[in-house]
């Protein structure tokens, strides 16, 4: 295998986030859930909504790739590097369907991408140097306040939206699956005052990707 020198390293980062933030996301092999489903009629302000509710979607997604790349990064077990790179890989799945459906309702992403995607790949840098137990317990904790946030999406949502219905069921799957193999690998839950920034981070980048 080649010996990455710094500067290569580094400029592979800026590729993995230029692709994310701007890429096309093409995901893996697996089906867009929303496929199966028939497009719904939407009043202009239900669809407002879900474009709204999906940018946050894509805006969560592009931060799980940017915390993924950063805990792999300075994770210190190959297991622990290896499952968060993979995690990212599947993820990327996520991505690819939240932008299409934005596109498809005539929406856009949000402009702030490289704000979401830089700031989370810090915090990801920080947790997996605080150690791979602490790591994978961030990410066990992440998964929980993501799958929390889902759920309130399917309350949200229009219940007719089915094509939105269905990324979101399948994204709180994976969420919770991911969640639970953090575990499996020697993650610990994560201080109280860890667990309320967290919280906080979240509310701030949820409110704002859903108007910009």
């Amino acid at each position: 295998m080649r010996d990455y020198t710094p500067i290569d390293k580094v400029v592979m980062l800026l590729d993995q986030s230029l692709r994310t933030v701007h890429g096309a996301h093409q995901g893996t092999a697996r089906p867009n859930p929303a496929d199966r489903c028939e497009e719904a009629e939407l009043t202009d302000a239900e669809r407002r909504h879900v474009i709204g509710l999906m940018r946050v979607n894509h805006a969560g997604e592009i931060a799980a790739q940017a915390l993924y790349n950063g805990q792999a990064v300075t994770a210190r077990d190959a297991e622990v590097r290896r499952r968060m790179e993979a995690s990212a890989i599947e993820e990327s799945d996520h991505l690819a369907w939240c932008r299409g459906r934005v596109s498809e309702l005539g929406g856009h992403t949000s402009y702030l991408g490289p704000l979401w995607y830089w700031g989370s790949f810090a915090i990801g840098v920080a947790a997996g140097a605080a150690g791979d137990k602490w790591s994978l317990g961030f990410v066990k904790e992440t998964e929980d306040q993501v799958g929390a946030h889902l759920e309130g999406h399917l309350q949200s949502l229009p219940a007719r939206d089915e094509k939105s219905r269905a990324i979101v069921r399948q994204m709180a799957e994976d969420e919770a699956r991911h969640g639970d193999e953090a575990v499996d690998l020697g993650g610990v839950p994560l201080p109280a005052p860890v667990k309320g920034l967290m919280k906080l981070a979240s509310k701030v980048m949820t409110t704002m990707a859903y108007r910009i």
